[in-house]
Formats: C-alpha cells, sequence, structure tokens
C-alpha cells in the first residue's frame, strides 16, 4: 500500500465513525434496550424516592457531570438563545414527558402506561404534519401496526389504574412529541451540549414541582432505590438521550419515536428476567408485531422531492 493509500485509509476511518448510516442503528439500539430497562428502573427508584424529585435529581447530577466535562473538554456554552431554547425543550421532554411518567408509576399499571407511551410516534406524526413533514405510506402503516401490538401486548394485563395517572401518560406522550418535533426547527446547542443543556434546564424545573407540591427527598433511602438512580442518571440520561437527540436530528421523526414501540416489550423481558413477572400468549403476540411496525418503518424511504 502506498503513502497516499495508507493516508486515504487512516482519514476515511474517523469519517466512518461520524457516519450516520453506522451512528442512526448504534443509536437506536441504545434507545431500544436502554430506555426499555428504565420503566424497572423507576419502579425500583420510586420504592425511596418521589417521582418528580427523582427526575429532578437525575437530570440535575447528570446535567452537571456532563456540562462540567464539556466545558474542561473546551466546548463552548450555548448562546442565550440556546439556553432558551434548551429550556423550552428540556421541560416539555424531561418534565412533562418523563415526569409525569415518574408521577403515573405510582398509580397506573405497566399496562397502561405502555399503551399510553406507545401513542407518543403518532402525535409526533401529526405535530410534525402541522410543519408540513407527514409520514409517507410505509411509515404510517408501521405507526399503526406497531400501535396495534402495544394494544395486543397488554391485552393479557389489566388495564385498572386512576384516571389522574393515564391522562398524566396522555399528556405525557403528546409533551414529549411536541418537544421533540418544535425543537428540530430550533437553533439548539450543538451535539452533546444540547444534551447537558436541555436537563440543567429541566431538573430546575422538575425540583420546583417537586419542593412546590410537597415532596421531600428521603432520609434514608434504600441501596436498591439509590442504584436505580444513579442507573437512570448514567444510562437512561446521558447515554439513551444523547443517543436520541442525535436520531432526531438526523433521522425522520417516525423512525426517531420508534423506540416507543420497542420499549414496552423490552420492559416486559426485564421484568420477567429480574423481576420475576409472567409472559403470557399475549406478551408474544404483541412483540411479534411490535417488531414488525418497526421494521416497516425502518425501510420506509423519504419520498424523492
Amino acid at each position: 500500500m502506498s503513502a497516499i493509500d495508507e493516508h486515504t485509509a487512516a482519514a476515511a476511518a474517523p469519517r466512518a465513525l461520524d457516519d450516520p448510516r453506522v451512528l442512526i442503528p448504534l443509536a437506536l439500539l441504545a434507545l431500544y434496550v436502554i430506555w426499555g430497562s428504565t420503566y424497572l428502573g423507576i419502579r425500583f427508584a420510586l420504592e425511596s424516592y418521589p417521582p418528580f424529585l427523582l427526575a429532578g435529581v437525575r437530570f440535575l447530577g447528570a446535567g452537571l457531570a456532563m456540562y462540567a466535562f464539556l466545558r474542561w473538554r473546551g466546548v463552548r456554552p450555548p448562546t442565550p438563545r440556546q439556553w432558551r431554547n434548551a429550556a423550552i425543550t428540556g421541560v416539555l421532554l424531561l418534565l412533562g414527558g418523563n415526569g409525569l411518567v415518574c408521577y403515573a408509576e405510582e398509580t397506573v399499571s405497566s399496562g397502561i402506561a405502555a399503551v399510553a407511551v406507545a401513542s407518543m410516534p403518532l402525535f409526533a406524526a401529526v405535530f410534525s404534519g402541522l410543519y408540513g413533514q407527514w409520514p409517507n405510506r410505509r411509515e404510517t402503516v408501521g405507526l399503526l401496526v406497531g400501535f396495534v401490538g402495544v394494544v395486543v401486548l397488554n391485552l393479557g394485563s389489566g388495564l385498572s389504574g386512576s384516571r389522574i395517572g393515564a391522562l398524566a401518560l396522555i399528556a405525557a406522550a403528546m409533551c414529549w412529541a411536541f418537544g421533540s418535533v418544535w425543537s428540530k426547527r430550533q437553533d439548539m446547542p450543538v451535539g452533546p451540549m444540547n444534551t447537558a443543556a436541555q436537563m440543567l434546564c429541566a431538573s430546575v424545573a422538575l425540583l420546583l414541582v417537586g419542593f412546590g407540591t410537597g415532596e421531600r427527598l428521603p432520609a434514608h433511602p434504600t441501596l436498591h432505590a439509590t442504584l436505580a438512580v444513579v442507573y437512570l442518571a448514567l444510562f437512561g440520561s446521558i447515554v439513551a438521550f444523547s443517543a436520541y437527540l442525535y436520531v432526531l436530528k438526523h433521522a425522520r421523526p417516525a423512525l426517531a419515536t420508534s423506540y416507543a414501540y420497542v420499549n414496552p416489550p423490552v420492559a416486559v423481558l426485564f421484568g420477567l428476567l429480574l423481576a420475576g413477572e409472567h409472559v403470557g400468549p399475549f406478551d408474544l403476540a404483541g412483540m411479534a408485531v411490535i417488531l414488525l411496525g418497526v421494521a416497516i418503518i425502518t425501510l420506509a424511504k423519504k419520498p424523492a422531492r
């Protein structure tokens, strides 16, 4: 191999690592597995921590660590406009989305939670359409198939729960969907700084809501619950949320939100392996239908202009 060929190969390696065709599948895998496991993580953490303070502590710790690391590496801080946009998006995604899910999981069954969260891609498709980006025909089919799969997944579960909790989950799905669509058209911080800024801004809002509604941090939390909070902060927040913002920027909304259909069966599997939960025929059938819907969305091509 000549010196020119060696130089070309060396230059191609970093470009391959930055190629969305490589990073998007890896980011989706992280979303499917990690966020699927956070349902169980939240359940364990709620044994000691109240919902909004749980989310606030989680995102404050993750946001501070990530922001400090990025500034140490010389990354420029967001501009005032970017801070404003990160605050709006963070409040929609992490207070309205994650915070309400934590709140609802105190009273609502996992079946209701899965169905409600899986409605998020449908809301995202509607909000994207308001901006002129309707899903194409194959993506629409995949979205509907995925939602049917989640319904089938939960036919064997007791869909009982409080009305307030169910409404909170629907509101969470709408907030997450609108925040995702709105942020794609705004001047946001670049790369990982976007993740850090959103978590910092949202953590302030979550802590204000938590303390304002009378929540208090536990004096003697269990080790089990505390380890769950650490897992949620490191993997659920820093790793998976960064992956989501990357996919949201580089892929179509239907693909970026497909994790909502994969997370319920992943959550069922984690519950089976780590919490001894039962998996019945409806669970297996629902997982198969969900994966079919995701495959349809993944294979859908953006129509030519």
